[in-house]
């Protein structure tokens, strides 16, 4: 037998990388198993381990008027030029504070870590600012900032806060956070009022103060 019969019956049989190659269905197939066995790897230990299920010390659920802040600011798409997680690098936390640990965010669904740095990282922006200069930004940047790009909110200072943001408090109690039922009765007691300026601000100033 020469040399070309034997190659050609070594690759017409097996499982041979030609075979893989070649067939895209088996290409496909073969590349989400890889991802899927690793993503397992990866991801699920995360669920066992403490330092990504507990919060940190002091950390708490936010309140209503926190919550539906932090509603307007997922509805206004803050978080398309805003991340809220700090690298742990030098340049980073010189910046802008203690970078972020996992603690942080357990009550976050979804968290907002992102990637995109238009404006500054906002993780740690709570209490760096008053809430008069809160205001006045939200209203119009560049009354603080003049060479801000950042639009203006102005319409948030007479619309008012979500009411039945409990039905929101509900929904997160099924997945973790951990709301008593009288928390959730007198949540609309609590935004009573209020308009969705105060319920931003009073989510903004309570980003990132449980760990300095």
């Amino acid at each position: 037998m020469s040399n070309n019969d034997t190659s050609n019956q070594n690759t017409g049989s097996g499982f041979s990388h030609e075979k893989i190659e070649t067939n895209n269905f088996l290409m496909i197939v073969l590349i989400l198993l890889v991802i899927a066995m690793g993503g397992i790897v990866e991801i699920v230990p995360l669920f066992f381990q403490k330092s990504t299920t507990e919060p940190i010390r002091g950390l708490q659920p936010y309140t209503p008027l926190q919550l539906a802040g932090r509603d307007i600011y997922l509805r206004e798409g803050c978080y398309n030029c805003h991340s809220q997680m700090i690298r742990p690098f030098r340049a980073e936390t010189l910046r802008y504070g203690h970078y972020s640990v996992a603690g942080e965010f357990v009550y976050d669904h979804p968290f907002q870590w992102g990637s995109k740095r238009t404006g500054p990282d906002l993780h740690r922006v709570g209490g760096k600012y008053s809430d008069d200069w809160q205001r006045i930004h939200l209203i119009n940047p560049r009354d603080l900032v003049p060479e801000s790009i950042m639009p203006a909110y102005p319409w948030l200072e007479k619309a008012p806060a979500n009411a039945d943001i409990a039905s929101n408090m509900r929904a997160l109690r099924r997945v973790g956070v951990p709301y008593s039922d009288a928390q959730i009765a007198g949540a609309a007691e609590e935004v009573k009022g209020k308009t969705e300026m105060d319920a931003l601000i009073a989510y903004l100033q309570v980003l990132g103060i449980h760990l300095k």
